[in-house]
């Protein structure tokens, strides 16, 4: 077969096409000019979005939470001060006394008789003071005897009234107004010794003062600094009831036992309804100091461990804040550790990390998705 001119020529074409479109593959030409018109437009990668909030720092009085008792403000023993037969007992358990209110009453005729003889003594002194005076003034008599016989009626005197001391001696008194909780003697019981009558410094009564009413805790000594005297407390009875008082003392000396502090609460309890000895809770308010709240959930955890959050620095990168928790406030925390009008992350924290680039969103304006 002979090869003619027509076949030659369409061999030439077939071949010359082939090399033209291989030529586009093998050598690129295009600019980018012509790329962008062939190819569509790329999105830039799109930011991981979160809810921020500004942190706001402010002076915060946490709450210091003690168990602690109720207890009387004044406790005493009403004894005998002197020796006698208790034959009269005015009171009972449980009743309330007023200050210098007769608790008992010692008889000892002893006592009577000394009394008796002081106050004849004193009448006899007088009664010769008296005649003498006018012989003293006529001259009968020297004027030195008018002062001796005045040093007599002084010395007889103050006889009459050591011996009114002695018998009032006999009588035991409220020594300020409280409440009788025990009688420990009685009339004719026990309480006398074998001659029948109560030695001096024997046990009459039990009186406390439940008015103003205390209540003790114990506080440890990293809280010790931010309780002051003064300072405002409120107070939980186990009863359920409700009552306030303030901070009377702070004990500068620890317990050996727990090395903790005595703390005194004083609340006023003029109608008596708080009891002595009651279980109850206080609430202490301590000294103000600087702190962020931020909500619980916004708390999360760095690589190493340590607690903290999440916040977004001006150039919108992620940085991780170590803070330090005071007060559980339940829904919120107070902590510190936050620089004010820091932007801390309260919604998406977990999902992103140090160093990343977000696109912050204030918190109640849009809502991160757990899809992201």
């Amino acid at each position: 077969m002979k090869w003619t001119m027509s076949r030659t020529a369409a061999v030439a074409l077939v071949a010359g096409a082939s090399l033209w479109i291989a030529s586009g593959y093998l050598f690129p030409h295009e600019t980018a000019e012509s790329q962008a018109a062939v190819r569509p437009h790329e999105a830039a990668p799109k930011l991981f979005r979160v809810a921020v909030m500004d942190a706001k720092t402010e002076q915060h009085r946490r709450k210091l939470i003690l168990s602690g008792r109720t207890e009387a403000d004044k406790k005493v023993t009403a004894t005998a001060r002197a020796g006698g037969v208790l034959t009269e007992l005015r009171v009972r358990r449980g009743q309330h006394v007023e200050k210098g209110e007769i608790i008992g009453v010692l008889s000892d005729e002893a006592r009577e008789a000394q009394v008796a003889q002081a106050r004849a003594l004193v009448t006899q002194r007088k009664a010769e003071l008296e005649a003498r005076r006018k012989l003293i003034e006529t001259g009968a008599m020297p004027k030195l005897d008018l002062v001796n016989l005045e040093a007599q009626v002084a010395a007889a005197q103050a006889a009459l009234s050591a011996a009114e001391a002695e018998r009032e001696r006999g009588v035991v008194r409220a020594p300020w107004a409280g409440v009788v909780t025990d009688v420990a003697a009685e009339v004719g019981t026990a309480a006398f010794s074998m001659t029948g009558a109560m030695a001096g410094g024997a046990e009459i009564a039990r009186i406390i003062a439940l008015d103003p009413m205390l209540t003790v805790v114990e506080v440890a000594e990293r809280n010790l600094g931010g309780i002051k005297v003064g300072a405002p407390a409120e107070i939980r009875l186990v009863t359920g009831q409700k009552v306030s008082g303030r901070v009377r003392f702070v004990s500068k000396s620890a317990a050996q036992a727990t090395r903790t502090y005595r703390v005194e609460v004083e609340t006023p309890n003029a109608d008596g309804v708080i009891p002595d000895g009651i279980t109850a809770e206080v609430v202490l308010r301590l000294e103000p100091e600087p702190a962020t709240r931020v909500a619980r959930s916004a708390l999360t955890f760095s690589s190493t461990g340590s607690i903290g959050v999440r916040a977004v620095d001006d150039s919108g990168a992620v940085q991780f804040v170590p803070v330090a928790v005071i007060e559980d406030d339940q829904a919120d925390m107070w902590v510190t550790g936050i620089a004010d009008g820091a932007r801390v992350i309260v919604q998406g924290q977990d999902f992103v990390r140090e160093g990343q680039k977000v696109q912050p969103v204030p918190v109640g304006a849009a809502q991160v998705s757990e899809a992201q």
